[in-house]
């Protein structure tokens, strides 16, 4: 709603910053609860007007009502159950994008602001906005809650020979340039939003956020990485996953081409759009190096791979 601003000249009306976050969930209510519940707190405390689109891809605990009962002014959007994370996140942030706002925000539901996260993402976007002469991608980094070790945010690339191998990058005092951002916690002005448009459905589940990150970038649209933490979200664990070297060869092949893998579509999409003339050896190689550290028998006894290798 428009608001009167004391400071304002006579006779002229200001308005708050309108925000619209975008969500995904499945099926863990009390952590898309207590995500909105703090999403709420900051909102507060920066003086904005908050709406929010959730995608609830058929939950069967209850999110979607839950979400309805306690929070009116999110729109719930329920979907079939096969959305995972990019494609949820194209259905609810093509809805936001269809409403008047200064600023979207992608959030993940298990990632849990601090209260000064909106205040210090707005502060720190206008900053980079004067000082760039344009828009930006602002990406909050989050940590986890017990060793305060950061845990998602922004990237930059490891390795010239392998472009698609990231590490975090952080400052607890200022932003930071980044190559790749994670989803969990983004700041998109409408302007951004306007010229890089939605998150590109062809992912099933990953790769979407690193794909708009890039997006942006070949565009002339930076991205950074807030100074200071804006929230608390626990890493994903490698463990069990294709990464694994210790489960069987036949099992990691089977993952590394699951949803929550690299699925051959959606990685062969993702090379070719931004692998350059080599895209088919970066397209080979995390399969490749599954069968082969797989015929090693997993003799390393230990998980094959780091968070530096977000994708690869």
């Amino acid at each position: 709603m428009p608001n009167s601003d004391p400071a304002a000249p006579t006779g002229t009306v200001s308005r708050r910053p309108r925000i619209v976050a975008v969500l995904t969930c499945f099926n863990r209510k009390a952590l898309t609860l207590a995500c909105l519940d703090a999403l709420a707190v900051t909102a507060g405390r920066a003086q904005v007007d908050l709406e929010a689109v959730v995608v609830d891809d058929a939950s069967p605990d209850g999110t979607a009502a839950a979400v309805r009962e306690r929070f009116p002014w999110v729109e719930v959007i329920e979907g079939s159950g096969a959305l995972f994370w990019n494609r949820g996140m194209h259905l609810g942030f093509g809805r936001a994008l269809q409403r008047e706002a200064d600023h979207y925000l992608w959030l993940n539901d298990d990632t849990h602001l601090v209260p000064e996260a909106l205040p210090r993402l707005l502060a720190q976007h206008a900053a980079l906005t004067r000082s760039l002469g344009a828009p930006a991608i602002l990406v909050g980094a989050t940590a986890e809650r017990d060793t305060a070790r950061v845990s998602y945010g922004g990237r930059v690339v490891a390795s010239r020979l392998r472009p698609f191998n990231y590490r975090l990058v952080h400052d607890e005092r200022q932003p930071v340039r980044c190559d790749a951002i994670e989803g969990n916690c983004v700041l998109i002005s409408r302007e951004v939003a306007a010229r890089v448009g939605n998150l590109d459905p062809v992912f099933e589940h990953a790769m979407g956020d690193t794909d708009y990150g890039l997006r942006a970038r070949s565009l002339g649209i930076p991205s950074y990485v807030a100074g200071g933490i804006v929230g608390h979200c626990s890493q994903n664990a490698l463990r069990g996953t294709y990464f694994d070297a210790t489960l069987p060869l036949a099992r990691r092949w089977k993952l590394i081409r699951s949803r929550k893998g690299l699925p051959v579509r959606s990685w062969l999409h993702f090379c070719r759009r931004h692998g350059g003339l080599a895209w088919p050896l970066h397209f080979s190689w995390p399969y490749a190096k599954v069968l082969l550290t797989g015929l090693r028998g997993g003799l390393t006894g230990r998980s094959d791979g780091d968070r530096s290798a977000k994708l690869t």
